[in-house]
């Protein structure tokens, strides 16, 4: 593991299973997104494209990025069943050395978390906020800790609270606006199918227009 990048991690990842997430967007995506007039939006580590998908079917024009090779060609499939190949671009980065360029209406970050201690995450999340446009959303969703059924995991990552994230990206005085900053709980189903609660963590900010 110590001698594996985290491209070659979710590559193998993504390989070992047809489907490795439900295909659904994110429910705090839905809760915070559902009312926003839609725009231009960038979806950070998008994975099989769930998100993106969701967001191109409310009208929404989506740069979609991921570390992984293999998800973007499982989500570029999956957006062409949906009808919606069209509204979303995928591009791979792995967002400590390169960033989708642009600034865009809404910009999500949906645990982006990783294996290694070398992913840095305050940076790309502070990329993330420079890439809002005026009047755009910040919306970055994370774990709270690990899940019940392994509370083992994540062990060696710092997993930090909205409070946290937000002191982190060290915006400017009087720009933005805290629309929501806190934990949450959701239903997750087991490897064993049980079905179990965990808790997350949602911070919202809204960048003030010019």
């Amino acid at each position: 593991m110590e001698h594996t990048t985290d491209q070659e991690f979710w590559d193998a990842r993504y390989t070992e299973h047809e489907r490795v997430w439900s295909g659904d967007p994110n429910a705090v995506l839905v809760e915070e997104a559902a009312d926003l007039e839609p725009g231009t939006a960038l979806d950070l580590g998008c994975g099989e494209g769930g998100d993106a998908i969701w967001l191109a079917r409310r009208g929404w024009r989506v740069t979609a990025s991921d570390i992984s090779a293999v998800a973007l060609e499982r989500a570029a499939r999956h957006a062409e069943a949906a009808g919606v190949a069209d509204r979303v671009e995928w591009q791979r980065h792995d967002l400590g050395t390169s960033f989708p360029g642009g600034r865009y209406d809404l910009v999500s970050a949906a645990f982006l978390h990783s294996p290694f201690e070398g992913m840095p995450r305050e940076q790309i999340l502070r990329a993330a906020a420079a890439a809002v446009a005026p009047g755009g959303i910040l919306l970055v969703i994370g774990h709270a800790g690990p899940p019940p059924w392994d509370p083992d995991a994540h062990h060696d990552v710092h997993l930090p609270t909205a409070e946290e994230v937000l002191k982190s990206l060290d915006l400017p005085d009087g720009e933005w606006d805290v629309l929501r900053a806190g934990e949450h709980e959701r239903v997750q189903t087991a490897p064993d199918g049980r079905v179990m609660t965990r808790t997350d963590n949602a911070l919202k900010l809204r960048r003030r227009p010019s």
